[in-house]
């Protein structure tokens, strides 16, 4: 039986075909971002009053400030209540400016919004204000959590149904619920909308980086998790661009779907996983997936090899009863869950709280993107140089430190907030294209996209903790700094007990995978004159 290593020799590791597939499922990355629009770019406290109209019948000659001067408190400060209004009442005006009133009650007819710097946000929208505050943090929980059940769902279901699949459908989810979130016209079928989104967003970057990524060869192996995150780190970049022209979440959404309906249509045309196909014993569709990828690279798959292509005999399978039963394997496991929470939790706390950095929203915004750029062209480089280990310890220590050292600058400097800030996701996103590759690595093909969907679980888990987290800088600004920023230490410290697996072929068996054994196909070939076999549980 061949093995799939020296299958990649004769087809090209990183031909014109892995790139195609690889453009192809990167390109939606550039969109996703997209999805975080209408809860990124908010202002959580607009300046406002009541909808105090009722008076006009009284009226309808009223001048502006006569009108708030008659139907709001004011604050000890002076303003105009923001929250509260004087109760209507059936008088004419003459009596309402002899006796006045004064029974208040909260705002009954919605609130005016003024000097706002978006056109429409949820939050004006759909009045998350006042007591409906809090509702704000929900959205992005509610968003968050799709993205986590996302994971979940189309984790198992790429094992049965495979990658190609569970790629393609969540783009179809996706392209639905971002038009029908930007037409929502009431905030809990907002809720529905963003959670089903999520969903859509959780499949795909879950199933997308491993379809093209078993495609790839051991020594381009880091080009498939890397290039996926550049692409999406340029998606946040041009986000807030967008938005700073069109600042209407609106708008925005339906910008999402347009761009959501072009990659409907090609994705489509995407190729299986052959290494899936083969582990599935659908071994006639995979030789005619590599006899295709050898053409479009422009390479000949000798005859003989393909004879070797054998229907194998496939290995049990126990998905996550494996991981726990192999204490190899649940090392390995518990240790990147942990390192994929933290991360996520600490991106997502930053993220959230883009808005009350002290900078400008939009140059944030835009710095948050840019900045991830090198991170992941650098990350392909020392994934290579430095290794997968010593990699993902650094960026996760280092990113940890840096926002620690927020606890120590003062907070009414935003600069250095907002560079501290900055310089730490930068990090911690770099962490995050290294799990990603570091957790394909590691389990076999059986259960591949098992450990990798509980890995992304574990990850979307810490991101719908963030703005929950976040919520407690109202007792103190410092507590979530302190508890992202422990948790990221701790994950980084314990990525020592992590096996290097650079420049070594995905295992395709338990055995493999507890080993983390070396295999060169190339090298083994040309040293024997006899055709190269391995067992069937190599496969």
């Amino acid at each position: 039986m061949a093995d799939f290593g020296e299958i990649l020799q004769s087809t090209g590791e990183f031909g014109l075909f892995q790139k195609i597939t690889l453009l192809a499922l990167c390109l939606p990355n550039v969109i996703q971002p997209f999805h975080f629009a209408s809860v990124f770019f908010i202002q959580s406290d607009p300046e406002r009053h009541c909808n105090t109209d009722w008076i006009l019948q009284a009226d309808s000659n009223l001048t502006t400030d006569e009108q708030l001067n008659l139907t709001l408190p004011r604050e000890e400060d002076g303003t105009f209540s923001r929250c509260q209004m004087f109760l209507p009442v059936e008088w004419d005006i003459g009596a309402i400016r002899e006796y006045g009133l004064n029974e208040t009650t909260g705002c009954r007819d919605g609130w005016v919004y003024y000097d706002t710097l978006y056109e429409a946000t949820i939050v004006t929208d759909f009045d998350l204000v006042c007591e409906q505050a809090n509702l704000l943090e929900v959205a992005q929980a509610v968003l968050m959590a799709g993205i986590l059940f996302g994971c979940l769902l189309f984790g198992p279901f790429a094992e049965s149904f495979g990658r190609k699949r569970a790629a393609q459908i969540p783009v179809i989810v996706m392209l639905i619920f971002s038009l029908t979130t930007g037409l929502c016209p009431n905030f809990y079928l907002y809720l529905a909308s963003q959670f089903m989104a999520g969903i859509g967003v959780g499949g795909f970057r879950l199933n997308g980086v491993i379809l093209a990524t078993e495609w790839i060869g051991p020594s381009k192996r880091s080009w498939g998790a890397c290039v996926a995150q550049l692409f999406g780190a340029g998606g946040n970049a041009v986000l807030a661009g967008v938005i700073y022209f069109i600042r209407d979440w609106r708008l925005a959404q339906l910008i999402t779907a347009a761009q959501l309906a072009v990659v409907a249509i090609y994705i489509w045309f995407i190729p299986e996983s052959a290494r899936w196909l083969l582990d599935k014993g659908r071994t006639e569709e995979a030789k005619q997936l590599i006899v295709k990828a050898a053409a479009i690279n422009k390479r000949t798959v000798p005859d003989s090899l393909l004879e070797k292509i054998v229907k194998k005999e496939t290995e049990k399978k126990g998905g996550i009863i494996i991981l726990i039963q192999s204490s190899v394997l649940r090392k390995y496991f518990f240790t990147l869950i942990l390192a994929w929470f933290s991360l996520n939790l600490t991106y997502y706390c930053l993220s959230f709280n883009v808005g009350n950095l002290g900078l400008d929203i939009f140059l944030t915004q835009l710095m948050f993107g840019l900045t991830e750029v090198p991170a992941h062209i650098l990350c392909i480089w020392l994934l290579e140089v430095m290794g997968r280990k010593v990699s993902l310890m650094a960026t996760l220590l280092i990113g940890g430190f840096l926002c620690v050292l927020i606890l120590a600058v003062p907070q009414g400097d935003a600069v250095a907030v907002t560079t501290l800030a900055i310089s730490g996701r930068f990090f911690i996103n770099w962490a995050g294209s290294i799990c990603n590759v570091y957790v394909q690595e590691l389990f076999p093909t059986s259960f591949r996209q098992t450990a990798s969907g509980l890995c992304s679980i574990a990850s979307r888990a810490g991101g719908l903790l963030s703005p929950l987290l976040n919520i407690l800088a109202l007792y103190h600004w410092s507590i979530p700094i302190i508890v992202y920023s422990s948790l990221t230490l701790t994950s980084g410290a314990l990525s020592f007990l992590l096996p290097e697996t650079r420049r070594k072929e995905l295992p395709d068996s338990t055995h493999e995978a507890e080993g983390n054994r070396k295999k060169n196909p190339l090298k083994n070939h040309s040293e024997s004159n006899e055709p190269a076999r391995v067992t069937s549980t190599q496969l």
